[in-house]
């Protein structure tokens, strides 16, 4: 007896479903080696001696690896009149921006509590004002800035660049706890402030352990944003306390007659080394804690 049964085409969907993933893998492969290529060229430059530089390609594995450039960039490099390489501003990097990532996220975290949970007259245009404190140019706030370093007694300190990225940083912090907290039941605030909780304890005890996803992004925002600044760096430092990329600028633009590509390779990566290891570790995080207050507000 003939079949007339009409075909499922399974067979033909899970075919194409297949070549739609290769296809996708593909495309992502291709551009992941795209934006992959320059860090390539990076690496194998500073593993390669200046000789195989000048007559070898852009893009070949170097022939004899070498570390030269490394330890000439770390501890060697001249960044003008001195040639102490990248360690003492690397140093001052991490002194920078230790302390302004854990005040700023922890201000921004009670300033998201207070405005999210803690409702009080003019609250919202408080906010508002935060608000709009991110937008403005960093070129617009370096006279103002300055002045009041100055009046502070921290004008060319770590303390005074420490301070200058807490506050510009603040209203960003406080846009990622409050658009988090928002998400947060009131009644939890109210059930706590019925058990007699008061308002350090209900921050303390309640919404800071909840906060492990928007801290992780608030962490990893400030940490780029501070390490990767360049133009508070130069404009509010001096001599013993300029930051990372300060001194790369300092290396990359400074010559002694050669230009040592190498070892210019090697110092842009041993300055973008500390932000692509947080990506790397905590980057799902990122995504994540970015999506967890997204619901609300």
């Amino acid at each position: 007896m003939a079949d007339f049964s009409v075909p499922t085409g399974n067979g033909q969907s899970q075919a194409g479903k297949r070549a739609l993933r290769c296809g996708l893998y593909l495309m992502l492969g291709v551009f992941a080696i795209f934006y992959l290529m320059p860090l390539f060229v990076m690496v194998m430059t500073s593993l390669k001696s200046l000789d195989e530089i000048r007559t070898g390609d852009l893009i070949s594995l170097p022939r004899e690896v070498t570390f030269d450039a490394w330890r000439t960039a770390w501890s060697g490099a001249c960044t003008g009149i001195q040639c102490e390489g990248m360690r003492p501003y690397f140093w001052n990097s991490v002194l920078i921006a230790i302390p302004g990532v854990l005040i700023s996220t922890l201000l921004g975290a009670m300033n998201g509590y207070v405005i999210s949970q803690w409702n009080f007259r003019g609250s919202n245009i408080i906010f508002s004002l935060m608000l709009f404190g991110c937008f403005i140019p960093f070129q617009v706030v370096l006279l103002p800035m300055a002045r009041v370093l100055g009046m502070m007694g921290i004008a060319g300190t770590i303390p005074g660049l420490i301070f200058v990225h807490v506050i510009y940083g603040l209203g960003f912090t406080t846009l990622f706890f409050r658009n988090y907290y928002v998400t947060i039941p009131s009644e939890l605030t109210k059930a706590a402030k019925v058990d007699g909780a008061g308002f350090f304890r209900i921050f303390w005890s309640i919404f800071l352990p909840l906060s492990i996803p928007i801290i992780v992004v608030t962490v990893i925002w400030q940490f780029t944003q501070i390490w990767n600044d360049f133009l508070f760096g130069v404009s509010f430092s001096q001599a013993g306390t300029q930051p990372v990329t300060v001194a790369l600028n300092n290396i990359v633009n400074s010559t002694t007659g050669v230009k040592e590509y190498n070892v210019d390779m090697a110092a842009a990566i041993i300055a973008a080394l500390p932000t692509l290891f947080v990506y790397v570790v905590a980057g799902k995080y990122f995504v994540r804690g970015l999506t967890a207050g997204s619901v609300k507000g």
